[in-house]
């Protein structure tokens, strides 16, 4: 299937592309010093670090549609809920501690609290944990089916990759932060505009509702509680989330980022809004055979927005996919250049290397597309994976209950990891009755949680008996 797109439509589109191009280039190479390039100088301002937030956070809107589309309201309870938990829980607990603490990313913070081998190796699975594959394939969609499918989604999706690449690395963090100003109004905007003329043409809400199917009403979406709890753990995603991290340290003070994050959660609430109705409208417009239901959103509009506003909503979704690609796509870069990479060629400048690695980061991205060519398994797979280890070594820096002795977050960080990918790649031989997940029944983040919080408790022990022994 493919989109009746004008010139009109596609003149807005190329539209967007040369401002996102003219804003990067308006400091260009300038601000060369690393807290200005990763940091924007810690100077963000609330409006500036909400827009950057609550733009980057929702950058998975095809997935999102997906989700809707099929399984309805349960979008809010799975896909939204606990993130919004989560999110409150770091603005009290860590926010702000986070942006008093002088390390610039999360690797640096852990080398700093317990020792650099730790900090080196976290770079490895944040890599992975921001990186940018799902992002790209919702690009490479998109665009293959704007131009009517000739050519494969990977040739849409490395070229739009490497144009994110060309102005993330001109401009640094504040190319991003000017983006995700402009990409915040077209989300809202685009999707205001969807709903709109999905009433003109089906009805209002109570007639759309009345129409569905019981599932798309349950707020399960008949998935199993063992499913339900595992995005539950994944919400933990929020309290390693470099982006989230990244965005604390740049605000202008620790007011600012707690004060950011509860105001981004009353956005994202709204927008979940916005998004969940349009997937049940699509449902109840387009019907149950969508062959590709991660289209549902761009199906929907190019049936029902006429020439201009087509272009103009189209643009929204690039925005709203953007917003996320660019700064994971940084992010990304900067944890393997800077984090990593520098270890090896400390005579490097270290934003020469981040520069580099967004270039690796994202052919990264695109080799894992190749091999999950789904939204919601590459953030399920990631999440699963790369969590457990990190989740208790990052809470350590802040919260004195979680902190590890040294020498365990080592193991932390890469046995939960391992733990938690061999699970996985046992239920993807051994378990196809459940989609390659499930080996002995077992959700794979479970099995990495279990030996994380064993490794825990074995360090507050150790802690303890040291503490003892001092005193003796």
């Amino acid at each position: 299937m493919s989109s009746e797109f004008s010139i009109l439509d596609w003149g807005i589109v190329c539209s967007y592309f040369i401002f996102l191009i003219w804003i990067s280039w308006r400091k260009g190479w300038h601000a060369e010093s690393e807290e200005d390039f990763l940091l924007s100088g810690r100077k963000v301002t609330l409006p500036a670090f909400v827009a950057t937030l609550v733009s980057t956070w929702y950058g998975g809107i095809l997935g999102i549609g997906e989700w809707s589309y099929q399984f309805g309201i349960s979008q809010w309870l799975i896909l939204g809920f606990p993130f919004y938990f989560f999110s409150a829980l770091f603005a009290i607990f860590l926010a702000g501690k986070i942006r008093m603490n002088k390390a610039l990313t999360i690797p640096e913070a852990i080398a700093n609290q317990y020792n650099e081998k730790a900090g080196r190796i976290s770079a490895l699975p944040i890599f992975i944990l921001v990186s940018p594959a799902p992002y790209i394939l919702m690009l490479g969609l998109l665009f293959q089916f704007l131009t009517g499918g000739d050519a494969p989604f990977l040739l849409y999706a490395s070229l739009v990759a490497l144009f994110s690449v060309l102005y993330i690395t001109i401009g640094g963090f504040g190319a991003v932060i000017r983006t995700d100003i402009l990409q915040i109004t077209l989300m809202f905007g685009g999707f205001i505009m969807l709903l709109f003329f999905a009433i003109n043409e089906f009805g209002g809400f109570g007639v759309l509702l009345s129409s569905l199917p019981d599932i798309h009403l349950d707020i399960t979406g008949g998935n199993s509680w063992q499913y339900i709890l595992v995005w539950f753990f994944i919400a933990l995603w929020t309290f390693v989330d470099p982006s989230f991290h990244q965005r604390a340290a740049a605000a202008e003070s620790p007011k600012t980022a707690r004060r950011g994050i509860f105001i981004s959660i009353l956005f994202w609430i709204g927008f979940d809004f916005l998004t969940c109705f349009a997937g049940l409208y699509a449902f109840a417009i387009l019907g149950s055979g969508l062959e590709n239901p991660v289209l549902a959103y761009p199906i929907l509009a190019d049936q029902l927005l006429p020439i201009g506003l087509k272009g103009i909503f189209f643009v929204s979704l690039l925005a709203t996919i953007m917003s996320t690609l660019d700064s994971y796509l940084f992010i990304s870069g900067q944890t393997l250049g800077r984090d990593y990479l520098l270890k090896y060629f400390p005579t490097v400048k270290p934003n020469l290397l981040t520069r580099i690695s967004i270039l690796i980061s994202a052919i990264v991205g695109i080799i894992l597309i190749l091999i999950y060519p789904s939204v919601i398994d590459l953030w399920y797979i990631i999440g699963s994976v790369f969590i457990p280890g990190l989740l208790i070594p990052v809470l350590g820096i802040y919260l004195k209950p979680f902190r590890l002795p040294s020498e365990y977050v080592f193991y932390s960080i890469m046995g939960c990891t391992l733990v938690s990918l061999s699970w996985l790649i046992l239920g993807t031989l051994f378990a196809p009755e459940y989609n390659g997940n499930m080996f002995l029944g077992i959700e794979p983040f479970y099995p990495g949680l279990i030996v994380a919080i064993a490794l825990w408790f074995s360090g507050l022990y150790q802690i303890k008996q040291r503490s003892e022994v001092q005193k003796s």
